[in-house]
């Protein structure tokens, strides 16, 4: 910038002297210069100033990929060469060479998948958040644990094996040649759209919505389903585990394109009993509380929080209680200063009431329980939904 406004206008500004600032979200390009206090100098209008100046850089500077103009306001965008030059330069400078250590053990989580759906640009997002912060944490000194929990059981895997049961027809993603996560994301919609038409049927019998959605017979297939899973029914532990191996090998497709990888990975299915156990526990304290129909929950009123349920009626796991068995576990096998999830914000009450629920059974590493929350990654028509088939 200094030495094109002395080409073009005989107008000398020290480079230190240059002020620049971010091009506003609304306008292309990643650092604006504005060019009103040139105009004495360059005897011309706001836009043929910075139309002359933009010109200039683009053909002097090779790190200036293109310009625009609005209004007499330069807005600038690099070249990707630029961006990596300048972390490079960062990279060798002594003082990230060796920083003084913490002594901080960090667990970080990141990913995340669910095995009945693909990954999709939201998990993009979160695999790149998680690795970088990873790499910043590294870099200032703590000791990073990257970890990976897959979600690998409960009703919303069921339901994906019930629907590959009624429509699958012995299909692999082999047969198909159909990516493996891809392939059982498939039946996930399938299922819904299985439930959509017997809603519809029963809500044509008269009955309402809420209840068609829990007495639709493929519905009463997927409870049932989680309950023999539960009681270890050889045939459907079988099922389970070939699907579940389908998704595995897409997913790893994946990490191997990104270059992202994880030092231990954590299964829903080995760890969910044992948040049961620490709940049924909690239970015999009185940190719990047990509802007429057999449910157990935890009364976060006075945290400014509402009732949260822990075990259903008949005994089946929910979310928050395989997170509880991981957190417990994972305490055991590092013994963690900081346990942090990269979870995007729809889960921030998620993690806030697991955080109290772990105080509540006093387990040692609650306090360091930290959520990690961003945005959501949208399409312009709204919200991704696995369900719908409506994720990139």
């Amino acid at each position: 910038i200094s030495n094109g406004i002395a080409a073009l206008y005989q107008l000398e500004i020290p480079a230190d002297e240059i002020r620049f600032d971010p091009t506003p979200p609304e306008f292309e390009g990643e650092y604006t210069y504005v060019v009103f206090p040139l105009l004495k100098a360059s005897k011309k209008n706001p836009m043929q100033t910075a139309e002359e100046l933009g010109q200039y850089l683009l053909e002097h500077q090779n790190s200036v990929a293109r310009f625009n103009v609005v209004k007499g306001f330069l807005n600038i965008s690099f070249k990707s060469d630029f961006w990596t030059s300048i972390l490079y330069q960062l990279r060798t400078e002594q003082p990230w060479l060796s920083p003084a250590r913490s002594g901080k053990k960090i667990v970080l989580e990141y990913c995340g998948p669910n095995t009945n759906k693909p990954l999709h640009l939201g998990h993009i997002r979160n695999m790149l958040l998680g690795y970088s912060i990873s790499k910043i944490q590294a870099a200032a000194g703590n000791d990073v644990h990257r970890v990976n929990i897959y979600n690998d059981r409960g009703i919303a895997i069921c339901k994906s094996m019930v629907a590959y049961q009624r429509k699958g027809n012995n299909a692999t993603p082999t047969t198909t040649g159909t990516k493996g996560d891809h392939f059982v994301g498939h039946y996930y919609v399938t299922y819904s759209n299985l439930l959509d038409e017997e809603v519809r049927t029963l809500m044509a019998g008269g009955m309402s919505k809420e209840e068609a959605e829990k007495k639709a017979p493929v519905y009463l297939e997927a409870v049932r389903m989680l309950q023999q899973w539960e009681a270890g029914d050889p045939g459907t532990l079988e099922l389970w585990q070939t699907m579940n191996g389908w998704v595995y090998e897409g997913f790893n497709q994946t990490f191997e394109r990104l270059g992202v990888d994880f030092e231990k990975d954590y299964l829903e299915s080995e760890h969910f009993s044992k948040g049961r156990d620490l709940v049924l526990k909690g239970l015999e304290k009185g940190y719990f509380f047990r509802k007429d129909d057999g449910s157990v929950w935890v009364d976060l009123t006075d945290k400014g929080l509402d009732e949260k349920v822990l075990l259903r009626s008949d005994g089946t796991s929910v979310y928050i209680t395989q997170d509880i068995g991981v957190a417990h576990q994972r305490y055991l096998d590092y013994h963690m200063d900081v346990s942090a999830y990269v979870v995007a914000n729809e889960q921030d009450y998620h993690f806030k009431v697991l955080k109290l629920v772990l105080e509540k059974l006093g387990e040692p590493y609650a306090d360091g329980i930290h959520h990690l929350s961003y945005g959501m990654v949208d399409l312009p028509e709204g919200k991704m939904k696995s369900r719908e088939g409506t994720v990139v």
